[in-house]
């Protein structure tokens, strides 16, 4: 038990004069395969070993009484009186009516909750928050969900009750996810493949620009209208394609006049981004990291250049990877775009280096300082035994 763990049970006994039930949930990251879950694609996310943890147990009415650990206020709510609002408190009220929504019987809870999974740096904070929950309700009154579904659970509480319109890759690699190792997730069948990623020499390093731009909804939004868009126009001459899952870098050659520059560029990335997704598992298949790291590389050039997502600031951190491709051996933005993290696949021997570089460089250039958090790739949701 970890002593997050042991901290929350106790502030649990004394709140509720109760001993709950522990369950854990990790944020995550995404090795590479960016804005094509969406697309149908493929991507190559993890669990991490960052988590929210749940102190939990029956509350034995309709009533449900939560503490944030991290956010230091509580409330209390009836499972028969669920409206959204503008708090955290939105992400477990979605989970409870997605539960509600499939007929199933559940009651109120007691719950203390908290975590060190940083907000805002693109490690899914939210989605361990909704799968965590889903999770916990799951166990508590045996409804005996699979984990698929419980991941739409999670999905739903973001869509319905957070307004986010989010895939569903983030919850279902909090609820998947597996030690040392990625999910290779086929993004149409939501099945995924569990590739060993166990390369003792070197360790994953997130860098947090510590900016999130206003426009980068809205750039999403664009993104996702220029797929779409790409679709249709391809559909004419190509009726099988029912997303760029489908296409071939051969349709969009053909099509590339009627298609207009900025759709065929962002439509092109996507169809090599699910490739490289794809070789990339292959890759790590092998134990070959250098070429998984310059399938990284690649893709934040695609992000960068055919894409357009990332930033200043985000092209001059993989920048000075790149420049020290001896000890990084591969780097890439990481999310939306516009901000939040890069991902490193850093030698440990050159780590301390390297941060020093970046620090130095970043400050330089911007006046302001990066975070930076190690992760390993870790189980997803599960109980904690004490």
């Amino acid at each position: 038990m970890t002593d997050l763990a042991q901290q929350l049970s106790i502030e649990f006994q004394e709140r509720f004069n109760k001993r709950p039930l522990l369950f854990m949930a990790p944020g995550r990251i995404n090795l590479i395969g960016e804005h094509v879950d969406y697309n149908d694609g493929f991507v190559l996310p993890g669990a991490i070993d960052r988590h929210l943890i749940f102190a939990i147990a029956v509350g034995g009415t309709e009533r449900c009484n939560i503490q944030s650990h991290d956010f230091k206020e509580g409330v209390s709510f009836s499972i028969n009186e669920l409206n959204p609002g503008e708090t955290w408190v939105n992400y477990l009220m979605g989970v409870l009516d997605a539960f509600q929504r499939r007929g199933l019987a559940i009651g109120g809870v007691d719950c203390i909750f908290g975590g060190d999974i940083p907000a805002g740096a693109g490690m899914a904070s939210s989605a361990a928050v909704c799968a965590g929950f889903a999770f916990a309700i799951n166990e508590l009154f045996e409804t005996n969900l699979p984990r698929l579904e419980l991941a739409m659970i999670a999905q739903h509480s973001e869509h319905h009750y957070a307004g986010v319109m989010c895939g569903i890759m983030d919850q279902y690699a909090s609820l998947f996810g597996a030690k040392d190792s990625a999910l290779l997730l086929d993004c149409r069948k939501l099945t995924h493949e569990t590739i060993p990623f166990q390369f003792p020499s070197h360790r994953l390093l997130l860098v947090d620009t510590k900016l999130k731009h206003s426009l980068a909804s809205s750039a999403y939004n664009n993104r996702r209208s220029s797929c779409e868009e790409g679709v249709r126009i391809l559909q004419k001459k190509n009726p099988s394609v029912c997303s760029l899952r489908d296409v071939t870098s051969v349709m969009l050659d053909a099509e590339k006049n009627e298609l207009g520059s900025e759709i065929a560029r962002r439509c092109r990335f996507v169809v090599e981004e699910i490739a490289r997704a794809q070789q990339g598992a292959e890759f790590l298949k092998q134990g070959n990291l250098v070429g998984f790291g310059n399938m990284m590389y690649e893709s934040h050039k695609g992000l960068s250049e055919e894409y357009e997502v990332s930033c200043a600031e985000l092209d001059l951190l993989v920048t000075l990877a790149a420049r020290n491709k001896s000890c990084v051996v591969g780097s890439r933005m990481m999310g939306g775009g516009f901000g939040g993290c890069t991902i490193n696949i850093v030698l440990k021997e050159n780590e301390s280096n390297f941060r020093q570089l970046v620090q130095n460089e970043y400050f330089a250039a911007f006046r302001n300082e990066p975070d930076f958090y190690e992760v390993s790739l870790s189980q997803g949701a599960h109980q904690v035994v004490p």
